[in-house]
């Protein structure tokens, strides 16, 4: 077994957002992803068949959810549980440093 760390291999240009899986197994699946300004096209949302919970480990960023007034605001250490089928977009995030989220997806 070997140590990672989740803020290891971060590019220094990121022209778009990435995702990488940490984990998938029995159900789980565990995402690092990492944005530095971009957001979710105008009109998208995601739609998603599985339970999502996200932690904001740097950064920070507009999360919108559908149906709700306004746009949550996100800083490190801020987290989130997103049921599934529960849309919702990305509205922003912190192009002056890295946006870290950790997501994890079950059913």
């Amino acid at each position: 077994m070997e140590i990672s760390n989740v803020f290891d291999a971060i590019p220094a240009n990121l022209p778009e957002e990435i995702t990488q899986t940490l984990l998938d197994a029995d159900g789980i699946r565990i995402e690092r992803i990492v944005s530095t300004g971009q957001a979710s096209p105008l009109g998208f949302w995601y739609d998603q068949p599985e339970h999502e919970w996200v932690l904001l480990l740097a950064g920070s960023a507009g999360l919108e959810i559908a149906g709700e007034d306004g746009i949550r605001s996100f800083m490190a250490g801020d987290f989130l549980l997103l049921p599934a089928h529960q849309k919702h977009r990305v509205a922003w995030t912190d192009a002056e440093t890295d946006t870290v989220w950790l997501a994890i997806f079950f059913h």
